[in-house]
């Protein structure tokens, strides 16, 4: 049985480090990192995720502030509270979270936050110092699938990693950072060819395509590594179950480790996201 990856756990020991961070950023220089969420619309995971992370931050001494819009703001009003946000030097890091309503532009929301204070990654500067191999903040996501296989990995140099999902989010800044680990990489998609095949070679799997239970162990080659960024809400007998892009019960007998969901890459990305605020912040009073 595959040695199973806790994203709790391992999360809590990036969380200890951040408040420590916190705590020193607040001795040197007076001030307390704070983290802008921005929420447009009642979205009932949105929301959950807001306050995730809200709690999150709180309780490693971050200051938080919440601002929600209606889901009939427009565009203009988005803009309008994100500059406000930008000019505020009293806000290190800003997250809208996504997705936002229909008539609401994402690119141009993403681009409109400044990349100093971009603490999810996305803005266009900051994807393409991550792949120039510049320093910038990193995706959440990405950035936590990298400490959760440097958990299992004391060196990645030469392993053969599959990246199965080519999304802006996850897909792509994934790759990136697998390659300044000097994997070889490949992304698979839904064009690719004989995409079982492709992934049965790989020493690391790392799904991120958005269907459950797609990776099998037909997918998996014995003793491979694999991390599961899916999360997938089933209806099960009338019940909501969060499933993975991996079928955990076949895959985990083979595997040498696995991420399980929930309890995985999850936990992961808001340690992430606060990791970044701190590093924003850092950058911001340098």
């Amino acid at each position: 049985m595959a040695h199973i990856i806790d994203g709790k756990e391992l999360s809590n020991q990036v969380l200890i480090e951040v408040s420590s961070e916190v705590e020193r950023i607040k001795e040197v220089h007076g001030i307390v990192p704070t983290l802008a969420v921005v929420l447009v619309g009642e979205d009932p995971a949105s929301q959950v995720y807001v306050r995730n992370k809200i709690k999150r931050a709180e309780e490693v001494g971050m200051g938080s502030v919440s601002h929600r819009l209606d889901a009939k703001s427009t565009q203009k009003d988005l803009n309008n509270l994100i500059d406000s946000l930008n000019t505020d030097s009293q806000i290190h890091g800003i997250l809208v979270q996504l997705p936002l309503p229909e008539h609401l532009n994402e690119d141009e929301v993403i681009a409109r936050i400044s990349p100093a204070k971009d603490v999810d990654g996305f803005h266009p500067l900051n994807v393409g110092a991550l792949a120039a191999g510049r320093e910038s903040l990193v995706p959440c996501t990405p950035q936590g699938c990298m400490i959760m296989l440097r958990q299992v990995h004391s060196d990645l140099s030469g392993k053969s990693a599959v990246v199965v999902g080519r999304s802006n989010i996850v897909g792509k800044p994934m790759a990136a950072l697998l390659l300044q680990e000097n994997c070889t990489v490949t992304i698979a998609h839904s064009r690719t060819q004989d995409i079982e095949a492709v992934c049965r070679k790989a020493d690391i799997v790392v799904a991120a395509v958005g269907r459950a239970k797609l990776i099998n162990s037909e997918w998996v080659r014995p003793g491979a590594t694999v991390i599961d960024v899916g999360i997938n809400a089933i209806e099960i007998d009338g019940k909501r179950k969060l499933m993975g892009d991996v079928d955990f019960d076949t895959v985990a007998p083979i595997a040498d480790a696995i991420s399980p969901v929930p309890g995985g890459v999850g936990p992961m990305t808001i340690a992430c996201l606060l990791m970044n605020t701190t590093r924003a912040a850092e950058r911001q009073l340098s």
